[in-house]
Order: C-alpha cells, then sequence, then structure tokens
C-alpha cells in the first residue's frame, strides 16, 4: 500500500467536499512529527489545526485514554454519568477568566459548542438576533456556516442560512479597518438593520484563526463589553482555536482586562480527542431547560480523561511560557528575513499563534500565489504548513508546544530556505 494508491482509493470513496490538503497518508505520528505509509518523515506545524497543543500521542494523555478503557468508554452521560465529567466542568470553571460562579457543558465538535452557546443566549436573553464579524470561522454546520465571515468555501451552496444573523467589519488596521470603523458598523447595524433590544449575542474570536490570526485590539474588545452591557446583550468569546495555551495564555482572552459571558472551548482541549465545551455565567447557563442540551456522544468518558491529562501537561510542562518562548523565536527569525522577502506584509500573532501575511512585493496587494508556493515548497521539504486568510495570504503556524528544540530548529532552517528561494524565484520572474 502505498500514498498514490489510497489516492485513488480516496478519490473513488470519498465526496470531493472534504476537501484534503496533503497526497500522503499518515502511518505513525509522536510529538511533533509524522511518518507516512513509505516512511517518509514530516515536521508537523498544523497539529491537526490547533489540536494538538500537547503533541501527537503525548504520554501522559495516551496513559489516561488508557486507564479510562479500562473501566467503560460509553454510557451517554445524560443516561448515566460519571463523575470525571463533573470533575473536569469544575476544572474548567475554575480556569476560565472572571471570578463570578460558572457552569460548564461538554460536547464533541467546536460547530457544536457554537451551535449550544448561540441556543444558550437565545434562551438566556429572550431574543434571537447575532452579530458575529466578517473573516470569523465557527463552524460548517448551518448556524456556524451563517455565523462565519467567509464566504469561499465555507457557504458556497449551502444557503439558505438561519435568520438573524448580522455582521460587522474586523478590526484590521494592515487592511485599513480601523477599531473606530468596525465599531461604526456594529453601530450601523443597530440604526439600520437590527433593534440592540433584539439582539441575544455577538460572537468573535480574541484572534481570529481562518480568517488570518488578527487578533482583536484591547480597546475594541473592551468597546465591546461596554456595548454588550449597556443593550443587555451577552459576549460570547469563540476560543476553539485559541484556547489551551497557544497564545502564551490558557486562554487568549486572558490577554484582555474583558470578561465574557460564554466561552466556547474544543481542538486541543483534548488532545486529539473529540471534546468540546461550552463554559459561562451559572445563571446564564441554567437557562435551557433540561433536556435542551447534550448530545449522545457529548463529553465521552475517553475524551473527557485525555483532557483532563491535556490540563495536568499543560500545567507541568510550562506550556503557556513555552508559547511565548516559541512564538519569539518564529517571529525573530521570519522579522531576519524581511530584506531577503519583500513579500512579508507583516508577522504578527500572541505567543505561539503567529502568522506571516504576504503581498506583492511592488503592488502591495495580498498575494495568495506566492503564499501556496511557500506551503508547497515547505510540503516538498518535510514541513506541513496551512494557509489562511479572507484572501488566501497568510501563513499560520500551529506546532505543538511540545515540540523538541532540535526539530523546532530544523523547521525553521526549512522555513527559512524556502522563504529565501520563493522570493528569488519571484524576483527572476518575468513581469
Amino acid at each position: 500500500m502505498n500514498n498514490a494508491e489510497l489516492q485513488q482509493r480516496k478519490d473513488a470513496a470519498t465526496p470531493r467536499g472534504v476537501g484534503v490538503m496533503c497526497q500522503f497518508y499518515a502511518e505513525r505520528a509522536l510529538n511533533a512529527e509524522i511518518w507516512d505509509v513509505e516512511g517518509r518523515r514530516y515536521i508537523d506545524f498544523a497539529a491537526g489545526i490547533a489540536v494538538l497543543n500537547t503533541g501527537h500521542r503525548h504520554p501522559k494523555i495516551m496513559a489516561a485514554i488508557e486507564q479510562q478503557l479500562g473501566k467503560f468508554t460509553h454510557t451517554c452521560y445524560q443516561v448515566v454519568p460519571y463523575a470525571s465529567y463533573v470533575e473536569l466542568a469544575e476544572r474548567i470553571n475554575a480556569l476560565t477568566p472572571g471570578s463570578h460562579a460558572k457552569k460548564t457543558a461538554f460536547f464533541s465538535s467546536g460547530a457544536e459548542a457554537v451551535e449550544n452557546a448561540i441556543k444558550i443566549a437565545r434562551a438566556a436573553t429572550g431574543r434571537s438576533a447575532v452579530i458575529a464579524f466578517a473573516g470569523g470561522f465557527h463552524g460548517r454546520t448551518m448556524m456556524g456556516m451563517a455565523l462565519t465571515g467567509k464566504v469561499a468555501p465555507y457557504k458556497i451552496g449551502f444557503g439558505p442560512f438561519p435568520a438573524e444573523i448580522y455582521h460587522a467589519p474586523f478590526p484590521l488596521p494592515l487592511h485599513g479597518v480601523s477599531t473606530e470603523d468596525a465599531l461604526n458598523a456594529v453601530h450601523t447595524l443597530f440604526k439600520a438593520d437590527v433593534d440592540p433590544q433584539r439582539v441575544a449575542a455577538i460572537i468573535l474570536e480574541p484572534v481570529q484563526g481562518e480568517g488570518g490570526f488578527y487578533a482583536a485590539p484591547p480597546a475594541f474588545m473592551q468597546a465591546l463589553r461596554a456595548l454588550c452591557d449597556q443593550h443587555g446583550i451577552l459576549l460570547i468569546a469563540d476560543e476553539i482555536q485559541t484556547g489551551f495555551a497557544r497564545t502564551g495564555k490558557l486562554f487568549a482572552m486572558q490577554h484582555y482586562d474583558v470578561v465574557p459571558d460564554l466561552m466556547t472551548i474544543a481542538k486541543s482541549l483534548a488532545g486529539g480527542m473529540p471534546l468540546s465545551a461550552v463554559c459561562g455565567r451559572a445563571e446564564i447557563m441554567d437557562a435551557p431547560a433540561p433536556g435542551g442540551l447534550g448530545g449522545t456522544y457529548a463529553g465521552n468518558p475517553l475524551a473527557i480523561a485525555a483532557a483532563h491529562a491535556v490540563i495536568d501537561v499543560i500545567d507541568e510542562e510550562q506550556l503557556c511560557q513555552r508559547a511565548t518562548l516559541l512564538g519569539d523565536r518564529l517571529k525573530e527569525r521570519v522579522h531576519g528575513l524581511r530584506r531577503a522577502v519583500p513579500q512579508i506584509a507583516e508577522v504578527r500573532g500572541l505567543g505561539a499563534m503567529v502568522a506571516v501575511e504576504f503581498h506583492h512585493a511592488a503592488s502591495g496587494e495580498p498575494d495568495a500565489v506566492f503564499t501556496k508556493q511557500v506551503q508547497a515548497a515547505a510540503l516538498q521539504q518535510g514541513l506541513l504548513l496551512l494557509t489562511c486568510g479572507v484572501h488566501g495570504n497568510v501563513i499560520r503556524f500551529l506546532f505543538p508546544l511540545t515540540i523538541q528544540d532540535a526539530v523546532m530548529d530544523e523547521a525553521l532552517d526549512i522555513l527559512e530556505a524556502v522563504l529565501r528561494s520563493s522570493a528569488a524565484a519571484a524576483a527572476a520572474a518575468p513581469v
């Protein structure tokens, strides 16, 4: 069995709507490395799209799953509950921002967490409208797509979407959108499209993930909090990609002097096991009636066990501090290439949630072609990179925070070589 044979079988057996980046097939993985079915090694700077902050097959997480396997794998928490679910909820309540009373419910996917956060907000407020932001990504379910502020590829052919979802611009100084512009747009929505007394929630990612790793300016986050308080609107922080040490804090909202009413979390919560959650103010979380929340697999005991281990590993291995150190190393390396690589428009990021945005060296317009060339060249050299951004011109770095120093150095060497060679090729190309 080789990659080419598996690719043919994949094309025949699975739909094209499930887009797949790589044309090789994983055989095994450990920490920040993956080996394919033909034995080739790759350094993983994708981490399953931010799911593996603690790396592939961390021994403490594997041990926790194996221990739970020896007890039971499923009862459905809503039928027969188990202590580990309650204990994890207690830990999440204590670790998330704010000292107020909180409650947490567990689900299986990030999109499921977002769906339930909106349900909870509507039940708690008696309102139905929701405001989200351009460039935001909140999942591929119908409500998730409606909230997502990016049409291609997520929304094409799938409408109509749920009603009473409104979008405002996200502050993007690099692209000429200031904090004041974004806030004015929200006020314009209140004047032109929806009475603020009809708005249940405003949802945003503290750092946009798929949108391009743009961090919300502190003044913007504080103004949204004030706006929500003024109109009785709930503030939902979507921390699905930003959570669990990625930004140098356990949660990205800890970079702001702002406490959300609800938070959605998933991805690195359970080290590769399917688990998500909504955590929020106790009185808000209690708004839905019994039976209004849940799911057959929600809070699976194997995933719960993994999540307990993830929290332990983050604390014991000081991964928040390590995220900042690794992110600084990466940013310093790329900043040092700006003269040789004029396509670098911006290097940004909190902690290890780092991105590089590329533009045409001459025109300054977003350069998705150059971005794809860098990604493809890196893959040829055994380094997995992900692109993102509304214009497709951003490379995001999501290496495990447990990556060994030697492997990180190797990856940075590959990245530098690829950036230099791609820039040289672009300079030599005919105009």
